[in-house]
């Protein structure tokens, strides 16, 4: 059965802020309603009291290490669209894993996914690097791309040429076995030039679809496609 996760807060330590400041409030409650009873006449039922805190101490132990615990489970779950050595890399709208894989192979092919697609979003060739494996290999190669782990870095470099403030959202990630299927989302604006054509600043706003195989943590193949007829309208390419 498929697990299905959104994106998690930035920052985990809110959920676990939230948690430990109730915990905080029922000490407060706690201690306030302690210095009431220390004021209260002593009698058989100021004893009987007192019998029953001592009673009901393990259960405020049990209370205070189950808010602590639950301050770790929301920490955890907000790291899992980040995954260890998560940089800031842009994080899917929606995210969708086979339950049936190893916790440490879907983290891995999610960061691998999610490199990639920094270098998408921002151009820089470090995230390509750590995203694939120096056997890369495009499966559907556009004809004038170099094959193997140069190519993205031509494309993008061809493709800022035209549209220099390019970015990249990932609209969806679907985790199975060793592949993972990404929904993308590309804006921009037609600043720059595209072949013999100089851009006027006309928006940019396209999707396309990869498949990515992922090994030993890096992409090995892509498959893509993209709505390459709405893009060249919006350049000017071909008439709307």
């Amino acid at each position: 059965m498929a697990r299905v996760a959104a994106p998690g807060p930035p920052c985990p330590g809110a959920a676990s802020f939230s948690v430990l400041q109730r915990g905080r409030r029922c000490r407060s409650a706690l201690s306030v309603g302690a210095r009431a009873r220390a004021r209260a006449p002593t009698g058989p039922d100021r004893l009987s009291e007192i019998a029953c805190s001592e009673e009901t101490r393990p259960m405020k132990k049990t209370l205070l290490i189950s808010a602590l615990s639950l301050s770790l489970f929301a920490a955890a779950s907000a790291c899992y669209v980040q995954g260890a050595g998560a940089e800031d890399l842009p994080s899917p709208r929606s995210l969708v894993v086979d339950g049936s894989l190893p916790r440490e192979q879907a983290d891995a092919e999610v960061l691998a996914a999610r490199r990639f697609y920094a270098f998408w979003n921002t151009g820089d060739e470090r995230y390509l690097d750590a995203a694939i494996a120096p056997t890369f290999t495009d499966r559907t190669l556009p004809k004038g791309r170099p094959q193997g782990p140069t190519g993205p870095a031509f494309a993008s470099k061809s493709f800022r040429a035209a549209v220099p403030d390019l970015s990249c959202e990932v609209e969806q990630l679907i985790v199975v076995s060793d592949h993972v299927v990404a929904h993308l989302r590309f804006r921009g604006h037609f600043t720059g030039t595209f072949g013999d054509r100089k851009g006027a600043g006309q928006a940019v706003d396209f999707i396309a679809t990869d498949i990515l195989r992922v090994q030993n943590g890096r992409i090995t193949d892509n498959w893509h496609i993209e709505d390459n007829l709405t893009l060249f309208q919006q350049l000017g390419v071909v008439a709307q």
